[in-house]
């Protein structure tokens, strides 16, 4: 009876957690919000980047946020996708202040996509700007494809040699080289006791194909693990590293570190210099993709884009840096022989 009596209490102080109500219909609006976003005093060296620009972007859409990979598929346009198996493609922000863009289109990759996330899970994108042809890494699954202009899969492959990475921290940074060679990278530590090392795998092909990849070993700053990365013109990669701050709500702390490709050997080590940490007074959140474009007046472009994770705590925002390349480590001699690679098309 006592039991009893405690129940109906409860019952009547808290109706509503009895009592729900439904998810709201989805909804298809295709127009997104960007809000330009204030900097910060003293604004805006991050080692050799300069920030140019942050946006916080919203939309009323039902697939919109979360996204984990960004590339730049045409000139002024920006194509993103989220880890719910949904894609943005939307144009460059730069020349408006605060405008509803009525250019976005909000779409799903996956036509059999279901239910299961694991199906769907975007966590990396790369592009190749003269096949058009795309390539996504699926965290869970632990699977590449490769898909068309159109978004239509082409291909499809689970590499063996990432069959045990960690479901929920496997696949969660991957780039095409210019020279048709893939690196993907782990977000995973090897163990307890190592917080700056992850597994990463070369593939000498398109991975969607079933290309043979090497093993090595990828070093980044202490406590941190890969989102994405992306190619510079000079051959070197830029990493995007995050490291989740606690307690609730989360918080993000990200760098920036530079690899060279040409360093990379079988069951190595990969190092990487630090060269920007990305922490507030600016606008920081849980920058998980990156996208690299040259400008035909030389300059070097980075975009940075946040996942919000679908969190009311943390934001989708959109970061335009430039890169001085003068401002970079030099590359060896022997570095420079090694990557002999066409300049990039600019698109």
């Amino acid at each position: 009876m006592r039991r009893l009596l405690i129940v109906l209490l409860l019952c009547g102080l808290a109706p509503g957690m009895w009592v729900r109500s439904r998810n709201p219909p989805p909804n298809h609006d295709q127009a997104i919000t960007v809000k330009a976003l204030p900097l910060a005093l003293g604004c805006c060296m991050l080692g050799p980047f300069r920030l140019e620009a942050a946006w916080q972007l919203t939309s009323r859409n039902s697939d919109f946020g979360s996204y984990s990979g960004l590339v730049r598929i045409a000139p002024g346009r920006l194509k993103a996708f989220s880890d719910r198996g949904h894609s943005l493609d939307f144009p460059d922000p730069a020349p408006v202040a605060n405008a509803v863009q009525s250019e976005a289109i909000i779409g799903s990759i996956f036509a059999e996509q279901g239910k299961s996330r694991k199906n769907r899970d975007v966590e990396a994108a790369t592009f190749d700007p003269v096949s058009r042809r795309l390539w996504l890494a699926l965290e869970g699954s632990n699977l590449i494809t490769r898909h068309g202009a159109d978004l239509g899969r082409q291909a499809l492959s689970a590499p063996a040699a990432m069959h045990f990475w960690p479901p929920n921290k496997g696949p969660e940074a991957m780039v095409r080289l210019r020279d048709g060679r893939f690196i993907v990278l782990a977000e995973a530590f090897p163990d307890w006791f190592d917080n700056r090392h992850h597994a990463g795998l070369l593939f000498p092909d398109d991975p969607a194909e079933g290309a043979v990849p090497q093993g090595f070993t990828f070093g980044g700053p202490e406590g941190y693990r890969p989102t994405d990365m992306a190619q510079l013109p000079d051959g070197r990669v830029l990493v995007v590293m995050r490291r989740l701050l606690w307690p609730f709500p989360v918080r993000a702390s990200a760098r920036i570190v530079l690899a060279d490709p040409a360093q990379i050997k079988p069951n190595g080590l990969w190092q990487s210099t630090e060269l920007a940490s990305l922490t507030s007074p600016q606008p920081v959140d849980n920058f998980e993709a990156i996208a690299i474009d040259q400008a035909r007046d030389g300059k070097i472009i980075v975009w940075l884009m946040s996942d919000d994770n679908r969190a009311a705590s943390q934001r989708t925002l959109l970061w335009r840096m430039t890169l001085d390349p003068a401002l970079l480590p030099p590359r060896s001699d022997k570095q420079k022989a090694h990557d002999q690679l066409a300049r990039p098309a600019i698109l």
